[in-house]
């Protein structure tokens, strides 16, 4: 990208950043209690420049409708934004195919005994389409954007303010570099087909016989730096799903769409840390098909570990064993201050609130358990001696974003006692020196 061109994004993105901000103060009808005539022409308007942006900007969008589903924000604003999760502007055909055709070195026809020229999705990185394999097997192509490397990159580059801003609002800035750091890793490894198909078949061996989800399988004779092919998945896109589906299914799907979340994090420490709506797909009896594993975390066991033990700490009323976790997590700089692990309880607290006492129904008709957190969380960032470390930022986006599709499919389940056998192996795997269990198993 020239250099004019990076000024010309920075001035999109810097316009764009004050639409944001004005679009999500409006909830559910205007300043008057009445409705916002305008709201939906300005959410629309929002959507289709981040979806001509594509990048990190794109991405953004698909964040903002997640916040649309945890924040009670208006619907107009959640339908022109969810629309982002798989289409934005779409790519010229003819662009597609010199794509594919330099990639896999062959005529496009030669390649495929069939290829739809209309996209099944135009996401913030790629381009998908159905095609048909000469064996007669169902796929989907997907092909990088031209040029979206250095639209990543400007986005990227502008991150470099916030350190300041952060200075600005009392914290050091040091504690948002590694952050920053994450992020940048991981969209990078976005745009790195090789390793989505190696993320690919890590999920196939752990998940492939699996009857709850389905994996696709990567095609590598059809497959190059900038073309992925793989299976074509059934199912249906969440909000088709949800139309035509039984409650049972839906609830099905729900509870399933947890049980991975634990799974994937505190046993296999292998997360699918893209979880916007548009990278599921949903059978008639509430199998889940997952899509896209650009973003793959893979934790350590310490680290995993720590996070069990606050988890479990907190459901359990166990305040020390809670605090040991935060230590271990990585989440906790220098000596523990009185005032800060009060904070940090009180927050944790009403974050397990929900999954300690019994069954509880996830879905639009309880109160967002992330509005609810709203005041512990503004409390906690008061202290700076509480640090997000980087495995925060995927362990927590995935948090958000399942949490925001279950309220929508519906489920209630004794959520603590799902968690708990998943909770137990992350912590056996990762004893503490000073941990009673791991003593006796020494002595």
């Amino acid at each position: 990208m020239s250099f004019t061109g990076r000024l010309q994004r920075y001035a999109q993105l810097g316009a764009l950043a004050g639409r944001v901000g004005a679009t999500l103060v409006t909830r559910r009808g205007g300043a008057d209690g009445g409705e916002d005539p305008g709201l939906r022409q300005r959410a629309e308007d929002l959507a289709r420049t981040l979806g001509r942006m594509r990048g990190a900007a794109m991405k953004m969008g698909q964040s903002l409708a997640i916040a649309a589903d945890h924040f009670d924000l208006a619907p107009e604003l959640r339908t022109a934004l969810g629309a982002l999760h798989a289409q934005g502007d779409p790519i010229p055909f003819d662009r597609i195919r010199a794509t594919v055709e330099a990639q896999l070195g062959a005529p496009i026809d030669v390649l495929f005994a069939a290829f739809d020229p209309s996209p099944l999705g135009t996401a913030s990185l790629a381009q998908a389409h159905a095609a048909t394999l000469p064996d007669g097997r169902q796929v989907v192509v997907k092909v990088l954007h031209d040029g979206v490397e250095e639209a990543v990159e400007a986005d990227l580059s502008m991150l470099a303010a916030l350190p300041a801003a952060l200075r600005a609002a009392g914290r050091p800035a040091l504690q948002l570099e590694p952050i920053l750091k994450e992020l940048r890793a991981h969209l990078h490894e976005e745009l790195d087909y090789a390793r989505e198909a190696e993320n690919i078949d890590a999920f196939v061996a752990i998940y492939g016989d699996d009857p709850r989800v389905r994996i696709p399988r990567v095609v590598r004779e059809r497959s190059s730096a900038r073309v992925l092919t793989l299976d074509h998945l059934p199912g249906r896109p969440v909000d088709v799903f949800i139309a035509v589906a039984s409650k049972e299914a839906r609830a099905r799907a729900a509870h399933t769409l947890g049980e991975l979340f634990f799974e994937q994090t505190f046993r296999h420490r292998l997360l699918h840390a893209d979880p916007h709506p548009g990278n599921f797909l949903f059978e008639a009896d509430g199998r889940v098909g997952l899509l896209d594993f650009g973003c793959v975390k893979r934790f350590s066991a310490a680290s995993v570990g720590g996070y069990a033990r606050i988890v479990r700490g907190s459901l359990d009323g166990d305040r020390a064993g809670a605090l040991r976790g935060v230590q271990a997590f990585g989440a906790w700089e220098g000596a523990m201050d009185d005032a800060a692990a009060d904070t940090l309880w009180a927050f944790c607290q009403a974050a397990v609130a929900p999954w300690r006492d019994g069954v509880y129904e996830v879905s639009e008709a309880t109160p967002s358990l992330v509005r609810t957190l709203g005041e512990p969380a503004e409390a906690l960032a008061r202290h700076t001696e509480i640090v997000p470390p980087p495995d925060v930022v995927m362990l927590h986006r995935t948090v958000a974003g399942v949490y925001a599709l279950g309220r929508r499919l519906g489920a209630t389940a004794a959520w603590g006692t799902v968690a708990a056998p998943h909770l137990a192996a992350a912590i056996a795997a990762a004893p503490l020196p000073t941990d009673p269990d791991d003593a006796a198993g020494r002595a």
